[in-house]
C-alpha cells in the first residue's frame, strides 16, 4: 500500500524537477507515473479477497511512539473501489490536461505535478487506518486543489481558489477539535490511540458523540458537499480548467462522503442514527435545489457543477438511510458518479478548446460538423440522468430503495431530482448540439485520436459497470456491513415469491 502511495508521490516530484523549458517531458513523466499507479491499484484490487478480513493489505509502523500514532494502511471493500477510481481517473485527467497545459502562460510541470501529487494524497485518504493520518492528507490535499484552481483556469480563479480554500479549511479545524476529543476519549479508556481499530472499539457516552460526530460531519459536509455547504463547488468549477474540474468533483470530493461512510457512521454510530433524519433532509434539498439551479445556469461548468451537488445529495441521503442497501448503492454511487462527471468535464473541455467559450448560448448545431463529439456528449449525459442500462441507473436505484425502507418520503421526494436531471442534461444536448449551425461552428472540429482515447475508457466503463455490476457491488459490500455494525439498522422484510405462496397453500 505504501508504494501504492510512494509512486504518484515520487512522479509529483520528478515532473517537477524537469528541466524548465521541456514541457513535453513534464507531461510524458506525469503520465507515466500515472498509469503504473494505475498498474498498482489493478494489483492491489486483485489481491483483495471477497469473504476475507475487513481491512486487507495492512500496514502497521509507528510514526509517533508517545502520541500513539501510525502509519497504519489498509483497504476494505469500500476503499479499494475508491482507489480504483483514484487510479482510472488520473492518467485520463493528465491526458485530458495537455492542451490545457499548452494554452496556459505558466511552465505546465507544475501542473502535472501537482495533479500527482492531489492522486498521492487522494489515495492516502481512502487507505489510512490511523485518524490522525486521515486528518493530515485531509488537509494537505487542499495545497494542490487550490494552486490547480488558482493557478490555471478562468478569470476569477482566485477568488474561486480562495473561496474553495477558507470553507474547506474551517471544516477542517472544526474536524481537528474533534480528532482530538477522540483521541482524548481513547486515553480515559486507557488506550490512548489513533489506530481506526483501537478507536472503534471504545464506548463513547452519546453526549460526547453528539458533539464528536457534528465536528467530523461539518468537514464532511463541506469537502462533498452537501447543501448548505455547497457554494464553494460550482465557482471552483466554473472557474478551474475542466479537467482540474473534473478530478475535483470526480474524485477529490468523494473523501468527504467516504469519511461519513467510514469514519463518522462508525465511530459514532448512536449520533450518527439521531442525526440521520436531519442529515436525510439535507440531502434531499441538496439534490432538489442542485437540480433546479443546474436547470438555470448559462456556463457550462457550472451548470454540471450544480448537477454535483444534486448527485452528492443522492449519495450522502443514501449513506445516512442507514441501510445495507442504501450504503452500498451510495458508494457504487460514487464511482459511478465519478466517472460520469470526469467524462461531462472532459468533453466540455474538448468544446471549449475549439469555440473559447463556456457558454451555452454560443453553441448550437455542432452535431452537425462533429457528429462523434456531439453523440459521446449524449452518452455522457445519458449516464448522467442515470439512463438504464448505464451504471448510474442501478447505484440510484439501490440509493431510492434503500432509503424507502428507513424514510418513504424523502425517498418519494428525491425521485423528483431524477425528472430534473432529464431536464437540464437533454436541454443543455438540445442548445448545445441541435439546431441551426451559427457561421461560428460551422467548422467545429469533430473528436481526435487522442480524444478518443481519452472518454472512450470512461464510457466503457459506464456501460460494462451498468451491465455488469456484481462484481464491484460484491467488493463494496464486504465494506459496507463491518461499517453498519454499530447501527440499528432495521433489515428490510422477505419478499414473498410465487414459490412460498405455493408452499404456503400448500401446508394449509
Amino acid at each position: 500500500m505504501t508504494t501504492l502511495i510512494a509512486v504518484p508521490a515520487l512522479g509529483a516530484v520528478l515532473t517537477a524537477l524537469v528541466p524548465s523549458g521541456r514541457s513535453r517531458l513534464a507531461k510524458q513523466v506525469a503520465i507515466a507515473f500515472s498509469v503504473l499507479t494505475l498498474g498498482l491499484a489493478i494489483a492491489v484490487i486483485a489481491q483483495f479477497d471477497i469473504g476475507g478480513d475487513r481491512y486487507q493489505l495492512t500496514e502497521q509502523n509507528e510514526w509517533i511512539e508517545a502520541l500513539g500514532i501510525y502509519w497504519a494502511l489498509g483497504v476494505d471493500g469500500i476503499g479499494v473501489a475508491l482507489v480504483a477510481l483514484t487510479a482510472v481517473a488520473t492518467p485520463i485527467v493528465a491526458l485530458a490536461m495537455w492542451p490545457e497545459a499548452e494554452e496556459s502562460k505558466r511552465d505546465p510541470k507544475a501542473y502535472f505535478a501537482l495533479l500527482l501529487a492531489a492522486e498521492a494524497l487522494t489515495l492516502t485518504a481512502f487507505v489510512a487506518k490511523d485518524l490522525l493520518l486521515f486528518y493530515i492528507v485531509f488537509e494537505a490535499m487542499l495545497i494542490p486543489l487550490y494552486f490547480m484552481i488558482g493557478m490555471y483556469g478562468g478569470a476569477q480563479r482566485r477568488y474561486a481558489a480562495l473561496k474553495f480554500l477558507l470553507y474547506n479549511l474551517f471544516g477542517g479545524l472544526v474536524m481537528l477539535a474533534a480528532v482530538i476529543g477522540v483521541y482524548v476519549e481513547s486515553a480515559d479508556a486507557g488506550t490512548a490511540s489513533f489506530l481506526l481499530a483501537d478507536l472503534m472499539a471504545l464506548d463513547i457516552p452519546v453526549e460526547t458523540q453528539r458533539w464528536l460526530f457534528l465536528g467530523f460531519m461539518l468537514a464532511f459536509a463541506i469537502k462533498a458537499p452537501l447543501w448548505p455547504f455547497h457554494t464553494w463547488l460550482p465557482d471552483a468549477a466554473a472557474e478551474a480548467t475542466p479537467s482540474n474540474a473534473a478530478f475535483l468533483s470526480g474524485v477529490a470530493d468523494k473523501v468527504g462522503t467516504f469519511g461519513m461512510i467510514a469514519l463518522a457512521v462508525p465511530l459514532f454510530p448512536e449520533a450518527a442514527e439521531e442525526f440521520a433524519p436531519f442529515i436525510v433532509a439535507l440531502a434531499v434539498i441538496s439534490i432538489v435545489y442542485g437540480a433546479l439551479l443546474a436547470i438555470g445556469q448559462t456556463d457550462m461548468k457550472r451548470l454540471i457543477g450544480y448537477t454535483s451537488i444534486s448527485h452528492f445529495g443522492f449519495i450522502v441521503l443514501g449513506i445516512f438511510a442507514l441501510t445495507d442497501r442504501g450504503v452500498t448503492g451510495s458508494t457504487f454511487y460514487m464511482i459511478n458518479h465519478g466517472l460520469s462527471t470526469i467524462a461531462l468535464f472532459v468533453i466540455v473541455g474538448f468544446m471549449i478548446s475549439r469555440r473559447q467559450s463556456r457558454l451555452i448560448a454560443d453553441y448550437g448545431g455542432i452535431q452537425k460538423p462533429a457528429p462523434k463529439l456531439a453523440g459521446v456528449f449524449l452518452f455522457a449525459g445519458l449516464s448522467g440522468l442515470a439512463l438504464p442500462p448505464l451504471a448510474t441507473f442501478l447505484s440510484e436505484f439501490l440509493v431510492i430503495a434503500g432509503t424507502f425502507e428507513q424514510y418513504r418520503a424523502p425517498a418519494v421526494i428525491a425521485t423528483v431530482g431524477i425528472v430534473l436531471a432529464a431536464l437540464y442534461i437533454l436541454w443543455l444536448y438540445q442548445r448545445t448540439m441541435t439546431g441551426p449551425v451559427g457561421a461560428e461552428n460551422a467548422e467545429t472540429r469533430d473528436l481526435g485520436l487522442r480524444e478518443t482515447v481519452i472518454v472512450a475508457p470512461l464510457l466503457a466503463l459506464i456501460l460494462a459497470l451498468g451491465v455488469f455490476p456484481r462484481t464491484v457491488v460484491d467488493v463494496i459490500d464486504e465494506g459496507v456491513g463491518p461499517s453498519l455494525a454499530e447501527v440499528d439498522v432495521q433489515a428490510p422484510p422477505p419478499l414473498v415469491t410465487v414459490t412460498d405462496q405455493a408452499a404456503e397453500g400448500d401446508d394449509q
